[in-house]
């Protein structure tokens, strides 16, 4: 019997051992090889660990980045250094402009959206002048001292404040300004060696997707850089529409962006990763007044042809066809008899007098219904300038303000009654849109500068026309004199009556300056060129049509007075 216990333990003893060892594999399961179940386990990250190895093993170090984690960290790291790079070449380029405007009661509304971040806002009840300040951006042209900003940055103004990225603060003084562009230049008097240039590139060359870096003074924080991308090409960005003739104009190939730009950023820069001029910051998309993400630059092939002719002559003429129009949608060709898929720019309108009138081209002159509302068709249809296809009217627009001037010769491609002829037109300067008109001191100095003290606008045909003067007469006509100014010691009559004139209200029947020292005058920047070396005390002329006689005025000019 004890044998049998002894005997039968032995078995027990000896099966549990077998057990352990093969780690209690059911009966009846084959086991697999050795180095297959290794091979098994290694692959797999979350393996059991034995709790008797787990107690005691060390923290397993992590893992070194992998190949492409690598390249994706150089890769912010260069972008980073490529960020920091343009701003600190750029950064120094780029200035802010304060501008004052001296506003009177009851047409503050007129100058209200002049400065970018106006402020002071007064008390409209009140009859005294008061001061309006706003904030803007600009960029070193030169080293001769010509900053480049926008036109609506410093219209108006009656002084102008630059203060440089060192902090450094200097007087400036109005060059030039195409409102039809939205581009001013202005001038400061420092050392060469304090004016940093910044390069331009050739915006005809960008692309959807480039990087596109934004650098102004938003809300007036000096020198604050946004980075975004190139979102669309080829906007076109209307001009305000505040001129006696009551005329529109676009301004084409316009850089579409997603940098943010605010109120502050208008006359800044957008640039590209090597910290050339792409654009102007001009204009947001918005309705709060600040970044929706859509912001707006005139392209740099426009400020190439603009701000050269700004500094040399204080004005720009920009090349006229005289014609309206719209692009030719497939519905309009269909309505023409022509394939749907044609396209061009559409002649509606044919401007009398104009060069295309001279060129023989042909308007739209009947109409028909398309959705419902009348349209005009018939018109010759414009498929290419200079042998450069016209898809659009922009895309005529985009060709005359790049490649065009004044009495150059141009080749029209046109569809007339199905039939492809091409018309030589001989471009002329077209009306601005916004007659310039000046604030108290048309030689643009500040507080202590020389000063005449009017108010005045180029004559257009229509106002000589409505005075009784030769339709083609020349000259500046004086709208206001202010008072105790040089102009008013000296009896300069200001304009007294209202007309209507393209809808709107306009002052006539003051002087009309046509010429300073015997130096004809024929628009308000030239009056302003011409008084921009004078110096207080000195005594000038100026010839001015009164009534129906010519007279000569002896006008001495004095410091313009803190007002």
């Amino acid at each position: 019997m004890n044998k049998k216990m002894v005997f039968l333990s032995v078995i027990v003893l000896t099966a549990l051992l077998l057990s352990s060892c093969s780690g209690m594999t059911l009966p009846g399961k084959s086991q697999p090889a050795e180095k297959e179940a290794v091979e098994e386990v290694e692959p797999t990250e979350q393996a059991a660990v034995p709790k008797e190895t787990e107690k005691d093993s060390k923290p397993t170090p992590q893992s070194k980045p992998t190949v492409a984690s690598e390249t994706n960290v150089s890769s912010l790291v260069d972008l980073q250094t490529a960020y920091t790079t343009v701003y600190d070449e750029v950064a120094p380029s780029v200035v802010n402009i304060r501008v004052v405007t001296r506003a009177l009661p009851g047409v503050s509304q007129q100058f209200g959206n002049i400065p970018d971040l106006p402020f002071n806002m007064p008390d409209m009840d009140q009859q005294q002048p008061y001061r309006q300040e706003g904030l803007g951006s600009g960029f070193v042209w030169d080293a001769e001292g010509h900053i480049v900003t926008n036109n609506h940055v410093v219209d108006g103004a009656d002084k102008i404040m630059v203060t440089f990225a060192d902090g450094e603060s200097t007087a400036a003084t109005l060059v030039g300004a195409d409102p039809d562009s939205d581009l001013a230049v202005i001038k400061v008097d420092v050392a060469a060696s304090r004016l940093k240039p910044l390069g331009v590139a050739d915006s005809t060359e960008v692309k959807v997707g480039q990087i596109a870096i934004a650098i102004g003074n938003p809300f007036g924080l000096q020198g604050t850089m946004t980075t975004g991308i190139v979102s669309a090409l080829g906007r076109s960005l209307p001009v305000s529409n505040q001129g006696i003739n009551n005329l529109s104009y676009i301004i084409p190939d316009v850089i579409q962006t997603d940098a943010p730009i605010n109120p502050g950023n208008s006359g800044g820069v957008l640039v590209n990763i090597d910290g050339e001029l792409m654009g102007v910051t001009t204009a947001i998309e918005s309705t709060t007044r600040s970044s929706a993400g859509i912001g707006y630059a005139v392209p740099s092939v426009i400020v190439k042809n603009v701000v050269p002719e700004l500094i040399a002559n204080g004005k720009y003429d920009h090349t006229y066809i005289g014609i309206s129009g719209q692009p030719l949608t497939s519905e309009l060709a269909k309505a023409m008899d022509l394939e749907t898929d044609q396209r061009g720019a559409l002649v509606v309108d044919v401007t009398p007098g104009s060069p295309a009138e001279k060129a023989g081209i042909k308007g739209s002159d009947r109409e028909v219904k398309i959705d419902d509302l009348n349209v005009r068709v018939g018109g010759d249809i414009i498929t290419a300038i200079d042998d450069q296809p016209v898809n659009d009217f922009e895309d005529l627009v985009a060709y005359l303000a790049r490649s065009t001037r004044v009495g150059q010769t141009v080749t029209l491609t046109v569809i007339r009654d199905k039939t492809e002829m091409t018309l030589d037109v001989e471009l002329a300067a077209r009306a601005t849109s916004q007659e310039k008109t000046t604030k108290d001191v048309v030689l643009g100095g500040e507080i202590g500068k020389p000063w005449l003290g009017i108010r005045g606008a180029t004559l257009t045909d229509e106002v000589a026309k409505a005075m009784n003067l030769a339709d083609d007469q020349k000259g500046v006509l004086v709208q206001q004199v202010i008072q105790g100014s040089p102009a008013d010691k000296a009896r300069l009559n200001g304009s007294f009556k209202s007309i209507e004139i393209g809808g709107e209200t306009v002052q006539i029947g003051g002087d009309v300056i046509t010429a300073v020292d015997g130096k004809n005058v024929e628009t308000i920047e030239e009056l302003q060129q011409q008084m921009a070396d004078r110096k207080v005390g000195e005594k000038i002329v100026l010839t001015v049509l009164r009534g129906d006689s010519e007279e000569k005025i002896e006008v001495k000019l004095e410091a313009r007075p803190e007002q």
